[in-house]
């Protein structure tokens, strides 16, 4: 089973027990959260679904594991001749998220 979600302006593919790092969540640790939005979806093995732009009835489950900062890059400005020299560096925050479930959405189970 897998899905591609959409957080934080980007996508990710997903599969269930998996963690990934996205972009800064303002959300407690151990929280649960519910993605509906997908853009591709495969849940029994076989059948794809591809959404337009996204699909319904399938829910993507993940729990807030961990908050923390990237590793540090280096930003250098750097014009000759003029003696202009400048050296920035920055940390991305990030969420680590687990992917608890893949399936169907319980409102759609009826």
């Amino acid at each position: 089973m897998y899905a591609v979600i959409t957080t934080g302006g980007k996508q990710y593919f997903v599969q269930q027990g998996e963690k990934i790092q996205v972009e800064k969540l303002d959300l407690e640790l151990g929280k649960t959260l519910t993605f509906d939005a997908m853009l591709v979806a495969e849940t029994d093995g076989s059948k794809v679904q591809i959404g337009t732009p996204f699909v319904s009835g399938i829910t993507v489950t993940a729990k807030i594991v961990e908050h923390g900062r990237a590793d540090k890059i280096s930003v250098i400005k750097y014009k000759p001749k003029v003696r202009y020299r400048r050296n920035v560096g920055h940390r991305q925050p990030f969420t680590m998220l687990e992917i608890e479930s893949i399936g169907e959405s319980k409102k759609d189970k009826k």
